[in-house]
């Protein structure tokens, strides 16, 4: 069975001046939460469980979509105080059950090729982290690719074209272990930045659909992006 966790706890700041009242996930595009998109994506590719990994305002999610969407499970991980995205998927990992697990955040919209990835997984069992291609890296930084793996993250500048974090990662269920309970930490900074430099973490680059709402002018383009 496919398992994934979904972060979607943060408190969307830059968001605020257009959804003031909803957590960024629940961001509406065509009068649908954003996170619908996401969960639907998940579905018509065979996940059958999602943890959402849940903080600010998580009480609006939960009713609205309560145990069961699409024909998947959901489960709920609830961080009782902020925990970073490194902290609360640590915690959400707690509720897993398979030996892999995709991590994707709750404000990017990634079409990924699950069949392919999940072939490389089965081959290599390492982690994963998917990228895609963008023609201004300024916002996201870059990352630094040898062979199929990746080497390094690279700092927020304009490079015309480029591969960046697409915000999806296939981990080994155990692979936080190492940060003890509660830490509050970055998944990308505190973790990846320096994990990438001590263990073999392999690169996809996905051709799919790539689209993040975390600033206004993004979110206004999905609104034309996403299907109605």
């Amino acid at each position: 069975m496919l398992e994934a966790i979904v972060l979607a706890g943060g408190f969307g700041t830059r968001l605020k001046e257009v959804v003031p009242d909803l957590p960024k996930p629940m961001a509406p595009i065509h009068g649908k939460p954003f996170l619908a998109y996401l969960l639907d994506n998940l579905a018509e590719k065979g996940f059958g469980r999602v943890i959402l990994s849940l903080g600010y305002m998580a009480e609006k999610i939960i009713d609205y979509f309560g145990c069961q969407y699409e024909g998947m499970d959901l489960l709920y991980s609830i961080e009782s105080e902020a925990l970073g995205t490194g902290g609360a998927t640590k915690l959400a990992l707690e509720k897993c059950t398979q030996d892999h697990v995709y991590v994707i955040n709750g404000d990017t919209y990634l079409d990924f090729e699950v069949i392919e990835i999940e072939e490389i997984w089965r081959k290599n069992q390492q982690p994963i982290i998917l990228a895609t291609e963008v023609q201004n890296t300024s916002r996201y930084g870059s990352l630094e690719i040898l062979g199929d793996r990746v080497i390094s993250f690279k700092e927020k500048k304009f490079i015309e074209s480029g591969l960046i974090n697409a915000g999806c990662y296939i981990f080994k269920k155990p692979q936080l272990e190492s940060f003890i309970d509660n830490d509050r930490f970055s998944l990308e900074i505190d973790f990846l930045m320096h994990e990438v430099k001590k263990e073999m973490f392999k690169v996809y680059l996905s051709r799919g659909l790539f689209i993040d709402i975390g600033i206004p002018e993004d979110y206004q383009k999905a609104q034309f992006i996403l299907p109605i």
